[in-house]
C-alpha cells in the first residue's frame, strides 16, 4: 500500500514534468466500504491508478468517469456512490448532478455511501511567442507572473535584450514544447512574419494570434494559400492580436493580448 509521503513525492514529481494527472480523495463514507476516509489515488489520463487506492469496482468506474471529465475542462468535482434506494430517497438517479454532486449507485453487496474529490493537477498553460519585437518582450514579461510556461523563438540576432521567458529557441523552429494547454502570438513586427507564422500554423493550440494589421495579415494569408497551407488553419488566427483596448505601447498592446487569452483559457469556468 502507499503511504501517504509516497503519494505527495510523485504528485509532486509528476508536477514538475508537467504532467497531467487527477488526485482522488475519498472524504466521507457510511456503512461498509473498501476504502475509508483519507483515502487518495492518483490517476493518469489514461485511466491508470499509478498510486494509492479508493476501493474496488464499486467506485472505480465512477471516479475514472469524473477524473476524465476533470482533465478535459479541469474543473474539480465530487462524486458520492450511494444505494439506489438512497438515490431515489435523495430524489437523484445514477449520473445526475446536485447542487455540485454527481452520483453514482453502489451495486456492490456492502451497500455502503462513499463521497470522493476529485481533482485535476494539470501542468502550467503554454504561452509560444515567435518573434523579437518589444510587443513579444513585453508578452514574455506579463505572462511568466500569471503562471504561463513561455516559450520565446527567434534568431539569436533579432534579440536586443534577454527575455524573461523559461526556453528560448533560435530561430522559429518549433519542437518540444512544454504539454498543457496552448496559445500561440507570432509577433515578429516585420522581421521574419511569414516564416514565423508558417512554424505556429504547424502546432496545435487553444489560440493562434498575429500581432499586425489586418491588411498585412491578408497579405500573409494569400502568399500562404499559394504555399498549399491550409486556409481552415488560417482562419484561426485572430489578427490583430488582442482585445481592443485602445492600445498603444508594447506593454498596453501585450496586456490587450494576455487578456483574450485569458478569455479564451478560463471560458466557461466561471460557473
Amino acid at each position: 500500500m502507499t503511504t501517504s509521503t509516497e503519494m505527495l513525492d510523485l504528485a509532486a514529481q509528476l508536477k514538475a514534468n508537467e504532467e497531467s494527472f487527477v488526485l482522488a480523495t475519498v472524504v466521507r463514507t457510511v456503512s461498509v466500504t473498501a476504502a475509508k476516509a483519507g483515502a487518495k489515488a492518483i490517476i493518469r489520463p489514461d485511466g491508470s491508478i499509478v498510486a494509492g487506492w479508493i476501493g474496488g469496482g464499486c467506485a472505480r468506474g465512477a471516479v475514472l468517469k469524473a477524473a476524465r471529465e476533470a482533465l478535459a475542462d479541469g474543473v474539480p468535482r465530487m462524486v458520492s456512490v450511494q444505494p439506489e434506494d438512497l438515490l431515489a430517497e435523495l430524489g437523484v438517479k445514477a449520473g445526475e448532478t446536485k447542487e455540485g454532486v454527481r452520483f453514482a449507485a453502489n451495486m456492490c453487496p456492502s451497500k455502503g455511501t462513499m463521497d470522493i474529490f476529485v481533482e485535476p493537477v494539470l501542468p502550467h498553460p503554454s504561452l509560444v511567442i515567435l518573434g523579437a519585437s518589444p510587443v513579444a518582450l513585453a508578452l514574455a514579461a506579463q505572462a511568466r507572473p500569471l503562471g504561463y510556461h513561455v516559450t520565446l523563438a527567434a534568431p539569436a540576432a533579432d534579440l536586443v535584450a534577454t527575455p524573461d521567458a523559461d526556453r528560448l529557441v533560435d530561430g522559429f523552429a518549433l519542437d518540444q514544447l512544454a504539454g498543457g494547454r496552448r496559445f500561440i502570438v507570432v509577433s515578429t513586427q516585420g522581421k521574419g512574419d511569414e516564416a514565423a507564422l508558417r512554424s505556429a500554423l504547424g502546432c496545435e493550440a487553444a489560440y493562434h494570434a498575429f500581432v499586425g494589421s489586418r491588411r498585412k495579415m491578408d497579405s500573409l494569408r494569400g502568399k500562404l494559400i499559394k504555399d498549399g497551407v491550409d486556409t481552415m488553419r488560417l482562419d484561426r488566427v485572430k489578427a490583430p492580436a488582442g482585445l481592443d483596448l485602445g492600445a498603444i505601447t508594447p506593454e498596453e498592446i501585450a496586456m490587450s493580448i494576455l487578456a483574450e487569452i485569458t478569455l479564451t483559457r478560463r471560458r466557461g469556468q466561471r460557473g
